[in-house]
C-alpha cells in the first residue's frame, strides 16, 4: 500500500540558499514591510485584520525580494537609493500575490494557509474575497504612483493572466485527460507570471533595455514554474510546514498536478481507475492518499517532476548570463537553488 514518506528528512537547510539575498535586500524590504503595514490599514477594522492574518504569517515574500533583487541587478537600487518606486512595486507585488491567495483558499475550500487557519475559515468567504479585492486595489494605486506606464502594463497584464491561470486549473481540475502542456500552462499563468513580473519590473524602474527585461522575465518565469512543480511534489511526500498547508490537499482537491500526469501516462488501466474515481468523481476512501503515493513512487512521477524542475531552474541561471557576474547575481542564482533543493 504503502506510505506517505516525507522528502525533506535528512536534508541540508534550503533556507541557507536565501540568506546572502535576503541580507542585500534587507534594507529595502523594511521599507517594503513598513508600506504593507501602512497600506492595510482601512476605517473597516475587519480589513486590516483579515489581511494581516496572513500578511504577518511568516511568508518569505519572495516575490517582493525578487522585485528589489532584480532592480538592484539593474543599477537602480545602487544609484537610486532615496527613490521609493522598487519597494512601492514590491509592495504591490506582494499585494497581489496575498490577494491571489485569498481568493484561492475560497476557490479550493482550503482549511490552513502558511501553517495557520485559513482566513475564509476565520472570517468566512466573503470577507476573504472582498478583503483580497482590498488588497488588489491598493496594489494598483501604488503602481500608479510609481509612474510607470510599462511597470503599471506589465503588472496589470501579469494580474489578467493570474485569473485566466486560476480559470484553467478549474477546467483542469478532476480531468485526468489533461496533458503536460495543458498542465505546464495552467502553472505559467497561475504561479510563475507574477515571478516573472515581479523581476521585469526592476529593469523596467532602471530604464535598461530590452534584452535585460527580457532576461529578467525570463529568470522569473523559469524560477515561478520550477517552484511550482516542486511544490507539487511536496503535496505528496513534504510536510505542512514546509508546503504551507496541508499535506494531500491537491489530492482531496481533484486537482491534476504534473506527477499525476505522468504517473496517468505510464500507469496501468487499473491505475487509471483508481484515479478516475479519486480525482474525477472525489469518492475518497481511507487509505487512497497513501495508495496514490505508491503509484507515484512506482512509475518515478516525483522523482521526474523534480527533473522537469531542474530542468527550468537550469534555464532560470541561464537567463542571468547577460549581467555581469558580482553579489546580486550570485543570490539570484542561488534562489534557484532553495526552490529546488525544498524537496530534498
Amino acid at each position: 500500500m504503502g506510505v506517505v514518506v516525507t522528502l525533506d528528512e535528512g536534508r541540508s537547510d534550503p533556507e541557507a540558499s536565501l540568506t546572502d539575498l535576503v541580507r542585500l535586500v534587507a534594507a529595502g524590504m523594511e521599507r517594503v514591510n513598513a508600506t504593507i503595514l501602512s497600506r492595510t490599514g482601512s476605517d473597516v477594522a475587519m480589513i486590516p485584520e483579515v489581511a494581516n492574518h496572513l500578511i504577518a504569517s511568516g511568508g518569505k515574500r519572495l516575490r517582493p525580494i525578487l522585485t528589489l533583487a532584480c532592480a538592484d541587478l539593474c543599477g537602480y537600487g545602487a544609484e537610486n537609493r532615496e527613490a521609493d518606486g522598487a519597494v512601492k512595486l514590491a509592495a504591490a507585488v506582494e499585494f497581489m500575490h496575498t490577494a491571489t491567495l485569498l481568493h484561492d483558499d475560497v476557490v479550493d475550500e482550503s482549511d490552513m494557509r502558511r501553517g495557520r487557519v485559513a482566513a475564509r475559515i476565520k472570517w468566512g468567504n466573503e470577507a476573504s474575497v472582498l478583503v483580497g479585492d482590498f488588497l488588489l486595489g491598493q496594489a494598483f494605486r501604488m503602481m500608479v504612483e510609481v509612474g510607470s506606464l510599462r511597470a503599471l502594463d506589465i503588472l496589470s497584464a501579469a494580474a489578467t493572466v493570474i485569473a485566466e491561470g486560476e480559470v484553467m486549473q478549474l477546467t483542469a481540475a478532476k480531468n485526468i485527460e489533461t496533458s503536460e502542456d495543458e498542465y505546464l500552462a495552467v502553472i505559467r499563468g497561475k504561479t510563475a507570471e507574477l515571478f516573472a513580473a515581479a523581476c521585469e519590473v526592476g529593469p523596467v524602474l532602471a530604464g535598461r533595455p530590452d534584452a535585460e527585461q527580457t532576461a529578467c522575465r525570463a529568470y522569473g518565469m523559469n524560477l515561478g514554474i520550477a517552484f511550482q512543480l516542486i511544490d507539487d511534489v511536496l503535496d505528496y511526500g513534504g510536510t505542512s510546514a514546509a508546503l504551507g498547508k496541508n499535506v494531500g490537499d491537491d489530492f482531496r482537491e481533484g486537482k491534476i498536478t504534473l506527477p499525476i500526469v505522468l504517473a496517468l501516462r505510464r500507469g496501468t488501466d487499473e491505475e487509471r481507475a483508481f484515479w478516475r474515481r479519486t480525482l474525477e468523481r472525489e469518492d475518497l476512501e481511507e487509505g487512497d492518499l497513501q495508495q496514490a503515493l505508491a503509484i507515484l513512487l512506482r512509475h518515478r512521477a516525483l522523482d521526474d517532476t523534480i527533473e522537469r524542475a531542474r530542468h527550468y531552474g537550469d534555464q532560470a541561471r541561464a537567463a542571468l548570463d547577460p549581467f555581469p557576474n558580482g553579489p546580486m547575481k550570485i543570490a539570484l542564482l542561488q534562489v534557484v537553488d532553495f526552490c529546488i533543493a525544498r524537496a530534498h
